[in-house]
């Protein structure tokens, strides 16, 4: 449905892009994750045609973008984009989701019924008649969607779509944006800095790091097998060890970290060098008495530090690395854990993600 082809994005000469290189398939969420100042809002903008590539190519649905103004504004009329803080223009609800078909010249009638079926699909119906800047944060939004929405968009983008908005009205516009996606097979481009967001909706995910794309892949690829250490720290992996496997037995490696050993699945033989990635979700506390686990790792240490995390609570533990465990707080009261006290931190040996890297 769309491709970018080696493009790059220069504002004066500053390098705001570099050398991007993708495609989204029809029907999918394709999720944009990275910073703030990563580039998310330029992708969108350039796919928008609201930008054009300083150099490269953009192709939608298969046609280049690099046509006549006319050919663009048709291009343009496949897409609705809603931006990060979405504008209440003046007049009521109505007059703010109808505005576009009256540009396009749509009979009344076909606005009225276009309005309708839109606010309801985002669950404000009868809204009609409100002043769109008395609405609420999450409201406004969902206003914004139905504006996108009226034009029966193939493709729509959205630009942070929940920045700013309190817990029930994100998991509101997340339901209705699965829900786009799965009734109508719209195409959804989405841009987020929420990992967690970018994991629960997408089909597949690009992450953005210092201007270019660095993974593509889905929810396991990204989270659980990522390709750099960049990419690893930018999606939540804490746990990330140089170290060297020194046997390797049926694919069971036994990699030495310091004067620390492991033991991880992989295919790589004695003597390379590897890093070793462990999402912090993927620890075990066993507590200081060492209850039994059916995990492969199995190593004693003292908690070191102890921060809360919303629900959860993570943990980082001196074990001869410095590992981080996030557990929640039942867990933690259940196990009478506190700092400086002895804990046995497990891991299974297909937890671990390993990876080649430079001796």
């Amino acid at each position: 449905m769309i491709e970018l082809v080696h493009v790059d994005k220069r504002f004066g000469e500053n390098d705001v892009l570099k050398d991007l290189t993708f495609r989204v398939e029809k029907g999918e969420i394709f999720t944009l994750i990275g910073p703030s100042g990563a580039g998310k809002t330029t992708i969108l903008r350039l796919i928008n045609l609201l930008d054009d590539p300083t150099t490269g190519m953009i192709l939608i649905d298969g046609k280049d973008t690099r046509v006549s103004e006319g050919e663009r504004v048709a291009l343009r009329r496949m897409m609705s984009f809603v931006f990060q803080k979405p504008a209440a223009l003046r007049g009521n609800v109505f007059q703010n989701v109808s505005l576009g078909l009256k540009f396009r010249g749509i009979p009344p009638g076909e606005i009225r019924q276009r309005v309708t079926e839109a606010l309801g699909l985002v669950g404000l119906d009868g809204y009609e008649e409100r002043e769109a800047t008395t609405l609420s944060g999450g409201e406004l939004q969902r206003v914004a969607i139905a504006r996108a929405l009226v034009s029966r968009p193939e493709i729509l983008l959205l630009d942070e779509p929940t920045a700013n908005l309190d817990p029930g009205s994100i998991e509101r516009i997340e339901n209705l944006i699965s829900s786009l996606n799965t009734r109508f097979r719209t195409t959804i481009i989405l841009s987020t800095h929420d990992m967690v967001q970018g994991q629960r909706l997408a089909t597949r995910i690009a992450v953005i790091l210092d201007r270019k794309i660095r993974q593509v892949g889905d929810s396991r690829q990204i989270f659980y097998q990522p390709g750099s250490r960049e990419v690893a720290r930018m999606v939540g992996v804490e746990n990330i060890f140089d170290g060297t496997v020194t046997a390797n037995e049926d694919g069971l490696a036994s990699i030495t970290i310091g004067s620390t050993t492991i033991f991880a699945t992989c295919h790589y033989p004695a003597g390379t060098a590897v890093t070793a990635f462990i999402r912090p979700e993927e620890l075990l506390l066993l507590g200081g008495d060492g209850m039994k686990s059916s995990a492969r790792n199995t190593l004693r240490g003292i908690i070191s530090r102890v921060t809360p995390v919303g629900p959860n609570i993570r943990i980082q533990v001196d074990a001869g690395i410095s590992l981080v465990a996030i557990i929640t707080r039942r867990s933690y009261d259940d196990l009478a854990l506190s700092p400086g006290a002895p804990v046995h931190t497990s891991f299974k040996a297909n937890a671990i993600h390993v990876m080649t890297r430079a001796p």
